[in-house]
């Protein structure tokens, strides 16, 4: 084979491998792009079917998303000329760490379908769970998304939740807001409390059953604790928490009850 035969072949095979690269690519683009109106659709249809709740749907969508974007990949591999026989030989081979790696991700997946059986949240609930707390925004295949109270988007494993105790704010009707209070010692207690009570009652969104829980919690040198408990919606927890602390203050102020000081003890020392 002389100089000129071997340019032509390689120009000839480097074209036809150009122009399969670059179909393949036209294929992706195309492919995803016609994924994302399949998805687009589905999302439409389950939503004005109302039969499957937000949870759910998303969940099934990433099920779909990731089988279509599976089977435009074989199909761009089979166009190219790679078998898939021979593509999974390839994972095969690739040893312990790609191993290790999926069964991680097994992991995450089979927690991810456990949350969805057993439900201890939903999309929406505001949850603390796997060491972050937020407002529940997607429960992925492998993965759970927050939005948490200062509006950043946190990811966490699904293992890592399913693996770790989870505290459902939104599971339950209400819940109750802790405020403790601090009187001086000079100022009668009893009275404190029942000046208290109709100002917590009057705060928009406090619970009427149960009532506030307002009562003597404990006593310091500078004075006895009153412990305010009104109960709210989860969805009114900080608005009720800020208007009970204001309502404190504004009670306390206009009863004319003094600061609460520590008592300071003083010695006089005899002359040398």
């Amino acid at each position: 084979m002389n100089f000129e035969t071997l340019q032509t072949t390689l120009t000839t095979n480097a074209l036809a491998i150009g122009l399969k690269l670059t179909a393949a690519i036209a294929m992706w683009i195309i492919g995803r792009w016609i994924i994302g109106l399949v998805m687009k659709v589905v999302s439409r249809a389950i939503e004005r079917g109302g039969k499957i709740d937000a949870t759910l749907s998303k969940y099934v969508t990433s099920i779909l998303s990731v089988l279509l974007t599976i089977g435009l990949v074989v199909g761009i591999l089979g166009y190219v000329g790679i078998q898939t026989t021979t593509f999974a030989a390839l994972l095969a081979g690739a040893g312990l760490a790609i191993g290790t790696a999926w069964g991680g991700l097994m992991a995450h997946f089979a927690a991810g379908a456990f949350l969805q059986v057993l439900r201890p949240f939903k999309v929406g609930d505001i949850v603390s769970a796997g060491g972050v707390e937020g407002q529940i925004k997607e429960i992925g295949l492998f993965s759970t998304t927050f939005v948490s109270g200062d509006n950043v988007t946190i990811t966490v494993g699904n293992n890592k939740i399913f693996s770790d105790s989870i505290k459902n704010y939104s599971a339950l009707a209400f819940r109750r807001v802790d405020v403790v209070a601090k009187v001086a010692n000079s100022v009668d207690v009893k009275e404190a409390i029942s000046k208290l009570r109709p100002a917590i009652a009057a705060i928009k969104n406090v619970q009427t059953n149960p009532a506030p829980e307002i009562e003597i919690l404990g006593f310091t040198p500078e004075g006895p604790q009153i412990a305010v408990r009104p109960f709210c919606h989860t969805d009114n927890y900080w608005q009720v928490l800020f208007e009970t602390n204001a309502a404190i203050v504004s009670v306390f102020g206009s009863a004319g009850y003094p600061t609460p000081e520590t008592p300071m003890a003083s010695r006089i020392l005899p002359a040398a």
